[in-house]
């Protein structure tokens, strides 16, 4: 389904691009009332590389920037627990206030019951944000040190036409080396609201697809309307058709997967993982009904390392939807972006175990 370069021949199974933050998180209080604050790292790209390096074993990297100075050093340190090699961080020098590059916080409440969740970012002019094409030493890294897989997304894409371009490049000299390119869709309302919105999401989306080999998001995601269009089916039944057609749109395309999602509450979810490929058709996992949810922060990007674990294996495609629906269960039922589950838990889940007690 997936041709993969040789392990032996790469020095990272799985490299992410794009921002990590500063998660300030206030438990079960509110950012307004808050007095203290847990602090995790996160970013969507970088969740799934860290998901594979710490529960499934992959050696990973993170292509990112950071400023040096302590927050920036905070933020390494937090990637390091995680087992993500940090040599690719592009350091940019502190001015003392931040006026030229900063990193980024993201202020998030994980909701409860009625009370949905909130992210607050304060990420103007970070450092990556300002990156831009022929920062980062590409041509290095995919080709003479080898990298089986690569991950980057919508987060890093909305962050600046220039990380756009940035996202554009590495993902064509990523392929140009035989490198896998994964994609996820992720949209941050946020990031576009002076950018043009959803649409113009949709249109650096549809861009970027032609490099893409496994999509992470609905195939609307990448499919500009057209003067009349109805709007998109999104439910399940409605993503077959929706698949089949892009598919022959972007004939490199082997696998799009993407999760439903149904919010009872902010506290109960209704979940379920598909994946579509031409040899299979859509596969789904089985559903999750009556899912409690702790954090839904990094739920998504759970799914897609489960997904890119089982890709990476060479497992059916039933068995890596599995996974991914699996360990993005497992990654809201603790706190932080970033997943706490092992991977025997994953495997265990996906397989159809319970919740019962382990002793």
């Amino acid at each position: 389904m997936i041709d993969l370069r040789p392990a032996e021949e790469c020095a990272y199974d799985v490299v992410a691009l794009g921002e990590v933050m500063l998660r300030l998180d206030p438990g079960d209080r509110r950012i307004r009332t808050a007095r203290s604050f847990d602090v995790w790292e996160g970013g969507g790209e970088y969740n799934v590389a860290r998901g594979l390096r710490s529960v499934f074993g992959h050696r990973a990297g993170v292509l990112t920037s950071l400023v040096d100075n302590e927050v920036g050093r905070l933020v390494e340190n937090l990637v390091l627990a995680g087992g993500v090699d940090t040599s690719l961080v592009r350091w940019v020098p502190f001015d003392g206030l931040g006026r030229a590059a900063r990193n980024g916080l993201n202020f998030t409440e994980r909701g409860f019951g009625v009370r949905g969740a909130l992210g607050v970012s304060d990420r103007g002019a970070t450092a990556t944000s300002l990156l831009t094409p022929g920062d980062l030493d590409l041509e290095d890294l995919f080709g003479r040190r080898g990298v089986r897989w690569l991950h980057t997304g919508g987060v890093l894409a909305g962050l600046s036409p220039g990380t756009a371009a940035l996202a554009e490049e590495a993902m064509a000299v990523a392929r140009r080396h035989g490198t896998v390119v994964s994609y996820d869709t992720n949209f941050r309302p946020s990031l576009w609201a002076d950018r043009g919105g959803p649409d113009a999401a949709v249109a650096v989306n549809a861009r970027l697809a032609a490099h893409v080999d496994v999509l992470v998001g609905h195939p609307a995601d990448v499919t500009p309307p057209g003067e009349g269009d109805a709007p998109p089916d999104r439910s399940p039944d409605g993503f077959a058709d929706a698949c089949a057609s892009l598919g022959e749109r972007l004939p490199h395309l082997s696998v799009v997967a993407t999760t439903h999602r149904r919010v009872q509450d902010a506290s109960r979810n209704d979940w379920q993982g598909l994946a579509w490929s031409r040899e299979d058709g859509v596969v789904r996992s089985r559903p999750y009904a009556d899912l409690a949810v702790l954090d839904r922060v990094g739920g998504g990007d759970g799914f897609a390392a489960g997904l890119v674990h089982g890709l990476l294996g060479g497992e059916p495609l039933a068995s890596c939807v599995e996974l991914g629906a699996a360990h993005g269960a497992l990654a809201v039922t603790t706190p932080g972006d970033t997943s706490m589950a092992t991977a025997d838990e994953v495997r265990a889940l996906a397989a159809g175990g319970g919740s019962a007690v382990r002793r």
